[in-house]
């Protein structure tokens, strides 16, 4: 047995328990047998998630972080600007040494310049505990320790929908939580059209724990009872081979013009349901007008559509006709507002299935953003979740969490977001736990020399990641596996006592542990701690679900029980459609909580922003990144399978993935066999911002004229003193934009891109991203 070893629920046990943990991508349990970790899923998942693999070759792998570390110039220095981050060596230090410099610099920039010089933004995934949770704990230190932070607000995942959806839509939650579910889908919906896919790699993870993977199981379900499912998008893996798809190749990024040419193709048939939008929605006389070229002279018909989209007009005709009369859901993945311009496929989605009259009804409407993750379409618990206060930050200033390189490049200037004119902030310190932003910022390069910029960058890291090699202080936090914590999720019923399976690496430390001592050289120690051990903590964030279920006539066990057991199920909300479902039925009494109560077509808000990049009401704006001879591809940079983000890459499920160490494209095989390149080449991916070297498999599963390479794989610069070093281990991040997706919402447009593309031909240079970097003994007085 090795120390990749991933046994099955029915693999025999040996001397060692197994102890119950979990993780974003599954529930699990653990065991150290004879110095080697082993993992096995969850018995109660129909479908585990292989990415577990992952954890028993990165448990103990050289890339972890062992004790703290300084970078040298910034010791020998001093805090300032310096565009040797990621470009020097590092000193290591004792953790009282390290605390001591860390405590003093927090305070010169608290004392100086204020908590708003402070960014903590803090971006980023982390554990699924409900305690160490990476950003409640950083965030609650700041707002206890240092009078507060500037924050960031909405994801990489959703950046456009979670400000678009509020002003057409209502409550974000409502949509994707609390609307159509996986259950309904299987025992009702007639055909899912799903622009941009509902791939399985993605709803395999969640925010929290999860403990069944329904997915697949529900597509196929549906599928044996009738239901026809749609893939419209660029990539034929984006619904699985269970959904039995038909598939309509769509150039990336047109999406927005075949949903006008369905809801044309309907409305100049007398096919769509004008009750419906007569009482559930404002404006469509507004957009009617558009949509049938009123008011600039170009019907948004099927042949228009397929100019720009390369559907054919009679497929896209086809479509229309299919979803009359029939249960539909339409479906628009967090991949096609990624992207300039992407509030519109999100509006035009719900116009779509609005104009089907569809909204609200089981199974059918708007599933916006389902199978973009696990907690998607499910029941919420009913009873509360542990939850570790943040405490109250009093800074009031914020940016949009893909804007980080503007705030810091561009200190001082304005910025248009949501309507309001904003100034970016001017930050000193950043500090950084739990995320990796060379795995999520775009234009990787740009990002590089925004950090140049800082006077000091904290990082909490458990390896070496490009973030931490940019960092001037690196701390070592334990990995998941390493500490005790409470697993769970608001969307999954399992409650999961997380057991720790091995010792900390080196030297390393709970983040609870390094704030609270970290607190108490700024004098906070009791404010940030309230006097709790990690244990006592656990217990008392437990303690309001016990009484949720006690309230409930339940079975509540103390928590004593709870962390002996291997976890137990809690109730369940009702499947009842939320809110959009009784809106349906009563959309008088029970309005939606936009300006009007109803689904907006035209937003009178919005409208009143007059922002060009996004009108009133749905609009084709086209885009202005597009092939050209020097960059003639089209790039997608999606979500990868085998991790999640970039956790754990250095993983063996990730690994095994990878040709020659590097991370794999796929692209067409006529666009293969233009440039001289055959499967299992190394290839070179460039444009005007960088370039890196990735595998290629050649198959017929992708449109001709698109190339893909999934995120994830880490930065990897072949000469790190270069400004635009290649990227040797296939990170697309130095080649995507680092643009809002409109003055709306400031979205990140990391998912499309153009590219030119050639095989490598010259010596394929080593993977150096999983090394330590040079470090040095501390200099002796």
């Amino acid at each position: 047995m090795t120390a990749s070893t991933v046994l099955t629920p029915d693999t025999p046990a040996k001397d060692e328990p197994f102890r119950p943990h979990t993780s974003h991508w599954g529930v699990f349990s653990a065991r150290m047998q004879d110095g080697r970790l082993e993992v096995r899923p969850h018995a109660g998942d129909p479908d585990p998630n292989e990415i577990i693999q992952n954890f028993p070759a990165a448990l103990r792998h050289r890339a972890r972080i062992a004790q703290p570390m300084v970078r040298r110039g910034w010791l020998e220095n001093g805090p300032g600007p310096d565009d040797r981050r990621g470009r020097d060596e590092y000193v290591p230090m004792s953790w009282s040494a390290v605390l001591d410099l860390l405590g003093a610099e927090l305070k010169r920039v608290r004392d100086d310049h204020g908590p708003g010089a402070i960014f903590g933004g803090s971006y980023g995934w982390a554990s699924a505990g409900r305690f160490h949770h990476a950003q409640s704990q950083i965030h609650r230190f700041l707002n206890s320790s240092t009078g507060g932070y500037v924050r960031s607000v909405n994801s990489y995942s959703s950046g456009a929908s979670s400000v678009l959806v509020p002003h057409i839509i209502g409550d974000y939650e409502d949509l994707v939580k609390r609307n159509v579910s996986w259950d309904q889908i299987a025992e009702h919906s007639e055909i899912v059209v799903a622009f941009g896919g509902m791939a399985l790699k993605n709803s395999m993870v969640a925010g929290g724990s999860i403990s069944k993977h329904v997915e697949r199981g529900a597509m196929a379900r549906a599928q044996a009872r009738g239901c026809e499912f749609v893939l419209v998008g660029p990539l034929r893996s984006d619904l699985p081979e269970e959904a039995g798809a038909d598939w309509l190749s769509i150039i990336p990024g047109s999406d927005t013009a075949v949903m006008m040419a369905l809801v044309h193709t309907l409305v100049v048939n007398g096919l769509h349901d004008r009750d419906f939008l007569e009482r559930h929605t404002v404006g469509w006389p507004v957009f009617e007008r558009y949509l049938l070229g009123e008011t600039d002279g170009q019907p948004k018909d099927a042949a228009w559509a397929a100019a720009i989209s390369g559907v054919p007009a009679d497929e896209i005709v086809a479509l229309a006709r299919r979803l009359h009369g029939r249960r539909a859901l339409i479906v628009v993945a967090h991949a096609l507002q990624r992207a300039e311009h992407g509030e519109q496929p999100v509006w035009m989605g719900m116009v779509l299935a609005a104009a089907l009259g569809q909204i609200g009804l089981p199974g059918g409407g708007y599933g916006y953003g389902l199978g973009a993750i696990a907690y998607y379409g499910r029941r919420y618990n009913a009873v509360p979740m542990p939850t570790f206060s943040q405490l109250r930050n009093p800074v009031a200033d914020f940016i949009p969490v893909a804007r980080i390189s503007d705030m810091l490049l561009n200190p001082g200037t304005s910025y248009r977001y949501n309507g309001q004119t904003r100034i970016y902030p001017e930050i000193k310190l950043v500090y950084w736990a739990g995320g990796n932003p060379f795995h999520h910022h775009q234009d990787l390069n740009r990002l590089r020399q925004a950090f140049g910029k800082l006077d000091t960058l904290v990082v909490h890291e458990l390896a070496w990641t490009a973030t931490a090699r940019h960092a001037d202080v690196v701390l070592p936090c334990t990995m998941t596996l390493e500490r005790e914590d409470i697993g769970g999720n608001a969307n999954d019923p399992l409650l999961v006592p997380m057991q720790p399976a091995a010792e900390p690496y080196g030297e390393a430390r709970d983040d609870y542990a390094i704030f609270a001592d970290l607190a108490e050289r700024l004098g906070t120690r009791e404010a940030f701690t309230e006097g709790r051990s990690v244990r006592e903590w656990l217990e008392h964030l437990y303690e309001p679900t016990r009484a949720g279920l006690a309230a409930m006539g339940l079975p509540a066990p103390s928590f004593a029980e709870f962390w002996a057991g291997e976890g137990f199920e809690l109730p369940q909300q009702s499947d009842d459609g939320g809110r959009l479902r009784a809106f349906r039925d009563d959309p008088d009494g029970k309005p939606l909580p936009t300006p009007s109560g109803k689904l907006e077509i035209f937003s009178e808000t919005i409208a009143s922003f007059n922002e060009p990049d996004c009108p009133g009401h749905p609009a084709w704006l086209g885009a202005t990144n597009v092939p050209d001879e020097a960059a003639p591809l089209r790039l997608v940079a999606n979500q990868p399978r085998t991790r999640l983000h970039s956790q754990l890459d250095f993983g063996g499920h990730s690994g095994d993935s990878k040709h020659r160490g590097r991370e794999v494209a796929r692209m067409h095989p006529q666009d293969a066999a233009a440039r001289d390149i055959t499967e299992g080449d190394i290839i070179r991916i460039s444009n005007e911002r960088g370039a890196c070297l990735a595998g290629v498999i050649v198959t017929d599963g992708i449109r001709e004229g698109v190339i893909q390479l999934p995120t994830g794989a880490w930065y990897d610069p072949i000469d790190p003193t270069e400004d635009k070093p290649l990227c040797v281990h296939g990170n697309p991040n130095v080649l995507t934009r680092d643009v809002g997706t409109s003055a709306l919402a400031q979205g990140c447009t990391g998912q499309l891109t153009t590219v030119q593309v050639e095989r490598f031909t010259g010596n394929l240079p080593p993977i150096q991203a999983y090394e330590p970097p040079a470090a040095q003994p501390v200099p002796q007085a």
